[in-house]
């Protein structure tokens, strides 16, 4: 069962050397680390909606009788509150929506290390670079476009063809959604931050149309109403799984691979220092990356699982084509200066 909290590694190994005499040393003994103790009982901090993982989650607790303790909230606010809370925060475990925030806490060292079989299931650049925290699914940038009117031949495959004049008051943005941030953000990274200011203005000085999120861009795409816009690969297979891929108006493109348009962000999930040998947290973070729990992600959200032997959702390139070797997502965790830059250009 859920409640929703309230707002509100450490020992180092010590050796010793002991002499008798003139006997020689005693072997040097090293303090082992704690195994690990479950009490049947965690809290988790989730970034991602309640409609979308709280199955899973009760799913979870039905096969393991552990309770997992919920508070929801938007993945941003609960970083910056766990980053106030610090050592003292009831969470255990967070689940965000994006890298970028599971970077902001390993720099402040609120994560413990995962053990290497929950560190070592995603492959490298799906998830953390030093075993901080573990990917979990990936959500793929990309073009929804307007079929009746555009073909895929037709449209660029940079996201800076994108802010020309040939598409003003063409393209859909949704500036104060996380996910377009962390593309932005994505762009600072790749392409440095005069670059990304000099896109930000072109975008902005090209009357896009601005949304609230993904799915309004979509909707608006789809009716006809806008010719193309940026969102997240897995609201169109959300749609398509409703009435039907035939009956979509709206198609996708995905854009180079290594363009900053095109970056594959994860969400992902990470153990607080105060739970690192907390069992029934591990055991969680540990049914994230499981077939079981990836499957539920492909078949009920349309993300790429990152677990190897899992199948993508049908219709899906391939993960390994999209990986841009040249980005950390953990670097994606400035997103305070995404921010301050999206405002400085009028767009928020």
């Amino acid at each position: 069962m859920r409640v929703t909290a309230p707002l509100s590694l450490t020992a180092l190994a010590a050796t010793g050397l002991l002499l008798a005499g003139c006997a020689a040393p005693a072997p040097v003994e090293t303090e082992q680390p704690a195994e690990p103790t479950a009490d049947g009982t965690f809290t988790l901090y989730s970034g991602r909606d309640e409609e979308l993982v709280q199955p899973l989650i009760d799913q979870f607790e039905a096969e393991t009788g552990i309770e997992v303790e919920v508070r929801y909230g938007n993945t941003a606010e609960l970083g910056a509150l766990l980053l106030e809370e610090g050592d003292a925060s009831p969470a255990d475990v967070f689940l965000s929506q994006d890298a970028g925030a599971l970077g902001a806490l390993t720099r402040a060292g609120l994560f413990t290390t995962l053990p290497d079989d929950i560190a070592g299931a995603v492959p490298a650049g799906f998830t953390s670079t030093d075993g901080s925290w573990v990917g979990v699914t990936g959500r793929a940038r990309v073009v929804v476009y307007d079929g009746a009117e555009l073909s895929a031949d037709e449209l660029p495959d940079t996201i800076d063809s994108y802010v020309t004049d040939e598409w003003a008051g063409r393209v859909g943005v949704a500036p104060s959604n996380a996910s377009f941030q962390s593309a932005v953000t994505a762009l600072r990274v790749l392409d440095g931050e005069d670059a990304a200011v000099e896109w930000l203005a072109a975008l902005a000085g090209n009357s896009p149309q601005v949304f609230e999120g993904n799915t309004p861009i979509l909707t608006a795409v789809n009716d006809g109403v806008v010719d193309v816009g940026l969102i997240n690969h897995y609201y169109w297979f959300r749609a398509a799984a409703e009435v039907g891929a035939e009956n979509m108006r709206a198609q996708l493109k995905f854009l180079e691979a290594g363009d900053a348009g095109s970056i594959v962000n994860v969400t992902g999930a990470g153990i607080l220092n105060s739970a690192a040998t907390d069992a029934d947290a591990l055991e969680f973070v540990r049914y994230l990356v499981s077939v079981e729990a990836q499957s539920y992600f492909v078949e009920q959200t349309f993300e790429y699982p990152l677990l190897p032997g899992v199948e993508a959702p049908e219709g899906l390139p391939s993960l390994e084509s999209l990986l841009n070797p040249e980005l950390d997502l953990s670097d994606l965790d400035d997103l305070a200066t995404t921010q301050q830059l999206l405002a400085e250009a009028g767009l928020i």
